[in-house]
C-alpha cells in the first residue's frame, strides 16, 4: 500500500489518508512519552506490539457488539480505520485507585473502588489534559447530555470486556482510557470507540505479584517496557509463547 497524505501526528501514532473515502491508515510509532511528553524515548518494537494488541481488543469488542473504528490490520505497524469526528475528551474508567486519583485523594495505590468510576479529561496537551466535569462538557458543546449517557454506557461495556479478558490471563485491569468518535450513517449518528486500546492506555498489574505491565514501567523506570508489553501479548495469545523479545535500551528523543 503506497504511503498517503499525512493527516495528523500525535505522540504515539500517525494518521494518513485512507484508500477509500471515510477511511484512514493509523500507524503505530515506537515513541514512548510520559508526564505530558516531558519524558520521551524510542522503544524498539513498541509500535508493533501496540498495533497487534489494539487489533486484538478492537476485534473482541466488535464481536460483542461494541462499535469501534477498526476495520483491519494492514501490516505490522498499520491499521485501516474508519474516519470519525473525535470528541475532545479522554474517557477514563477506574476500577482501583492509582496514578493521579491516588495522589489527588491520598489513597493507597491498588485500593479497590466501590464501583467503576468514569472521569473525563479535556484533550489539550498545552493544558495537561485537565479533568473536567460533565457540566463543562455540556456547557461548552463538546458533547450533549445524551452523548455523555451513551459514552458512559459504552465505557462500562468496554470495562466489562477488558476486565474479564485480563482476569482470564492473570492481569488486573486497574484503569484505562479511551477516545470516542462520532460517525454518520445517513442521517443517523452513532458513537464508536476510537484511537487505540493497548498497554499505553491501560494500567495492567499482574494479579499475583503486582508487577506493572503498562506504561508505568516507562514512567517510573521499573524495567524494560517492551518486555512488559510482550508479556501481555504472550498471555493473550497475540504472540507465540516461544517468542522472546531482546532487552532494549530506551533511546532518548531530543
Amino acid at each position: 500500500m503506497s504511503r498517503r497524505k499525512k493527516i495528523y501526528e500525535g505522540k504515539a501514532k500517525i494518521l494518513y489518508e485512507g484508500p477509500e473515502p471515510g477511511t484512514l491508515v493509523q500507524y503505530f510509532k515506537d515513541d514512548a512519552t510520559a508526564y505530558n511528553a516531558e519524558k520521551k524515548a524510542t522503544i524498539d518494537g513498541k509500535g508493533v506490539l501496540n498495533n497487534r494488541l489494539s487489533e486484538f481488543f478492537m476485534k473482541g469488542l466488535g464481536q460483542i457488539g461494541v462499535p469501534t473504528h477498526f476495520i483491519k490490520r494492514l501490516n505490522m505497524r498499520e491499521q485501516l480505520i474508519r474516519a470519525a469526528e473525535i470528541i475532545p475528551l479522554e474517557v477514563i474508567v477506574r476500577n482501583f485507585a492509582a496514578g493521579s486519583m491516588a495522589r489527588r485523594l491520598g489513597m493507597e495505590e491498588g485500593t479497590p473502588l466501590p464501583r467503576p468510576i468514569v472521569e473525563y479529561s479535556y484533550k489539550d496537551d498545552a493544558l495537561g489534559d485537565p479533568l473536567v466535569p460533565e457540566e463543562y462538557i455540556v456547557a461548552f458543546g463538546w458533547a450533549s447530555q445524551q452523548d455523555l449517557d451513551d459514552i458512559v454506557a459504552l465505557a462500562l461495556r468496554v470495562n466489562d470486556y477488558l476486565s474479564g479478558v485480563m482476569y482470564g490471563v492473570g492481569i488486573r485491569l486497574v484503569d484505562f482510557k479511551i477516545e470516542v468518535g462520532r460517525i454518520w450513517e445517513g442521517d443517523f449518528m452513532r458513537l464508536i470507540v476510537a484511537d487505540e486500546i493497548s498497554p499505553d492506555s491501560c494500567r495492567l498489574w499482574d494479579i499475583e505479584t503486582g508487577r506493572k505491565l503498562d506504561k508505568d514501567v516507562f514512567r517510573r523506570d521499573l524495567g524494560d517496557l517492551a518486555d512488559a508489553y510482550t508479556e501481555v501479548a504472550r498471555r493473550l495469545g497475540v504472540m507465540p509463547s516461544n517468542v522472546t523479545h531482546p532487552p532494549t535500551r530506551p533511546t532518548p528523543i531530543n
